[in-house]
């Protein structure tokens, strides 16, 4: 058996492009599938790979910034012989976290002030490839609007397909769960 993994990212603007809705993700499954089959189709054309045997794609829909779709391919080797064969297995996850990306640590700040005056005291901000990250989890947002959050944090940043993993593994942590206040308490 083979693998081979590839990602897409697609804005929530490209999903209303191929007429879809974020609600509609959840309730129009063979629609989904469809739309999907159509991007995997795409992506294998634009990629320069024939496209069989199984794909596990999973969906990962993040809170502001659209969806990262993770395809691995797979050949188990008792349908190596026909090639046009074809199944897809998908499966939707939401992230429950929103992640910006911002290039410098003034606007990180300003950001910080911005979401104080709103009673959000969490977050966290990291540092990785010469860009600061925010990342703020369901619950340090739960009493706020998320697209006012999200409009709020466009004025300073850009919503990003980083996940917190990656940030966490690789980035470098400056404030943990308490960022808006730190911000606030030492930035003032």
């Amino acid at each position: 058996m083979t693998n081979e993994k590839f990602k897409i990212f697609l804005t929530f603007d490209d999903l209303m492009d191929r007429g879809l809705s974020r609600e509609e993700l959840w309730s129009d499954l063979p629609r989904v599938h469809r739309i999907f089959s159509d991007m995997m189709y795409d992506a294998g054309i634009e990629l320069g790979v024939e496209l069989s045997g199984v794909l596990l794609v999973q969906v990962y829909l993040l809170q502001a910034q659209g969806m990262l779709v993770v395809v691995t391919k797979t050949e188990p080797a008792d349908i190596e012989d026909d090639e046009d064969y074809i199944e897809m297995k998908v499966t939707l996850d939401e992230s429950k976290e929103m992640m910006f990306s911002f290039e410098d640590f003034e606007h990180v700040i300003r950001a910080g002030h911005q979401l104080y005056q709103l009673d959000v005291t969490g977050g966290s901000v990291f540092f990785y490839h010469d860009s600061y990250y925010m990342l703020l989890e369901d619950e340090d947002i739960f009493h706020l609007d998320q697209d006012q959050v999200i409009a709020l944090l466009s004025e300073f940043a850009s919503a990003t397909a980083a996940t917190s993993h990656r940030l966490i593994e690789y980035g470098k942590q400056i404030m943990d769960k308490d960022a808006c206040r730190t911000i606030y308490k030492h930035f003032s």
